[in-house]
């Protein structure tokens, strides 16, 4: 179950929102009385009134509130609303012990912690419950992937019906599978403008894109690990196609740290985690975590699926495959006749995982590949293993090429007005292929299209690459349309 956390400045307000909730299908709130502050509360009416079941919490700013009125007046505020019967009262593990028990109203007793995930969580979990509670709520600042699954393994064995999850955009995935490991209810925000606190997820979100109720411990689980990953629209098109499907699947954003990803992809598996899209920057890094991969990335260097078989992550690239196919296409390719890449000069810019594996794909159709990226060495380092050309960053613009790959971050969203590549520093007639897919128009391509170029968006790979995914992960064949819709859809709503 889902609580939505309303924190409105007045009691009209809350009222309305609440209402709003109940008819949007909301069962349970927490009505945050410490945004309340400068109004006398008519509690009274608040509950009196209230369309469905209620949390009431006020809190102090060490427990991340607002209500600086004085203690003696939010303790009173507190016990009254146990007086009135309100469905939940929220109390601090540190004034528990001076609230007694009361009427019908269940006690949540509570521990925030904003600076980090303690080592101890079994030890506070013992001593919360101890204080009479009926719920215990620990909610914590996750500070590696790690703390997720030590949250929800704590909640899992708890004794006590717990809600625990961990805070901040590495903690998003306790959150979400916060009901899958027993907790009776997670917290999330009315909407995406009015989180209370860092990583909140929105009820439209929750209820929409990861349909939270559904997920179940059968539920298998997927995402995509990435840093940073709140730009990604994986979860978005692997999950409505996951709903369209009818399958018992969810799909998350993991944002991994560099120095998480081993321990990671050890936890994973123990998240219930079956497949993974990995992009920047652990295409390279997930290789020695890797039991077996494909060819295709053995030549690449560079990984952007992993599925776990129950013994053992396997790694693939679709990257390549999808690439290839949409610039070939592209470039008026038929079945009966060899690559229209062949004999073709292509200046790849990027020597990362795009980079690298769309430079496979051309080398091994027989283009003339030229790399280039920003760190030297690692294009002349990729050019050594592919038996292709590179250049330096500053002298990208020398070369004389017939496609140029752009595979680099430069351009993608927020930063849209940055380009690798002028308008004039492409040949009339070339082909220029931007593996950024948000914005779809990025400035590249459009410089490209001012130049009679033709062009080939990111959004094409990006819906071939999730198609092969989702076969993968699934057994099923990606549905295309949908994708390239959602995407389009996303993308036109975020302007």
């Amino acid at each position: 179950m889902l609580c939505v956390t309303i924190a409105c400045e007045d009691l009209a307000q809350i009222l309305a929102k609440h209402r709003e909730l109940v008819r949007q299908g909301a069962r349970l709130v927490e009505l945050r009385l410490d945004y309340l502050q400068g109004e006398i509360v008519d509690l009274r009416k608040l509950l009196q009134d209230r369309p469905g079941p209620v949390v009431v919490a006020c809190r102090r700013p060490q427990d991340g509130g607002r209500f600086v009125a004085g203690e003696v007046q939010r303790l009173a505020l507190l016990r009254m609303a146990i007086a009135l019967g309100a469905d939940y009262v929220d109390l601090e593990d540190d004034v528990a012990a001076a609230i007694p028990r009361s009427g019908h109203s269940r006690r949540i007793v509570s521990l925030h912690d904003f600076q980090q995930t303690p080592d101890d969580l079994p030890a506070i979990h013992r001593r919360l419950a101890a204080l009479d509670a009926d719920v215990v709520k620990i909610c914590t600042m996750a500070r590696s992937t790690h703390d997720n699954l030590r949250m929800l393994e704590m909640v899992a064995a708890a004794n006590v019906p717990t809600v625990g999850f961990c805070m901040g955009d590495l903690g998003v995935a306790s959150r979400i599978l916060a009901g899958r490991y027993g907790a009776p209810f997670t917290y999330v925000a009315c909407d995406a403008a009015n989180a209370v606190a860092p990583g909140q997820v929105s009820f439209q979100q929750m209820t929409d894109l990861y349909r939270y109720d559904a997920i179940s411990p059968a539920t298998e689980v997927y995402g995509v690990i990435a840093d940073p990953v709140g730009h990604s629209l994986s979860p978005l098109i692997h999950n409505t196609a996951f709903r369209q499907l009818q399958l018992d699947k969810v799909y998350l954003p993991f944002r991994v740290l560099p120095a998480d990803l081993p321990q990671f992809m050890d936890d994973a598996p123990r998240l219930g985690v079956k497949g993974l899209s990995v992009t920047i920057p652990h295409k390279e890094a997930i290789l020695p975590k890797l039991g077996q991969s494909e060819a295709a990335v053995q030549g690449i260097g560079a990984c952007n699926t992993a599925v776990f078989d129950g013994r053992q992550w396997c790694g693939y690239n679709t990257d390549c495959q999808a690439a290839m196919a949409s610039l070939e296409e592209a470039m008026g390719a038929s079945p009966s006749s060899a690559s229209p890449v062949r004999g073709r000069t292509a200046l790849v810019l990027g020597a990362g995982g795009v980079g690298k594996a769309i430079a496979y794909g051309l080398v091994s159709r027989g283009a003339d590949v030229v790399l280039c990226d920003g760190v030297a060495s690692r294009a002349e380092q990729l050019a050594e293993r592919l038996h292709c050309r590179w250049v330096s960053w500053d002298d990208r613009r020398k070369v004389l090429s017939d496609i140029v790959i752009h595979g680099t971050p430069i351009g993608m969203h927020p930063k849209v007005d940055a380009t690798p590549l002028a308008a004039e520093d492409l040949r009339p007639g070339a082909v220029v292929f931007d593996a950024v897919y948000n914005p779809e128009e990025t400035l590249l391509l459009r410089g490209a299209r001012q130049r009679g170029c033709r062009v080939v968006s990111g959004v094409d790979m990006f819906v071939r690459q999730a198609c092969l995914q989702f076969k993968l992960f699934t057994g099923h064949d990606g549905p295309a349309g949908l994708m390239r819709d959602v995407i389009h859809q996303a993308m036109q709503a975020a302007k």
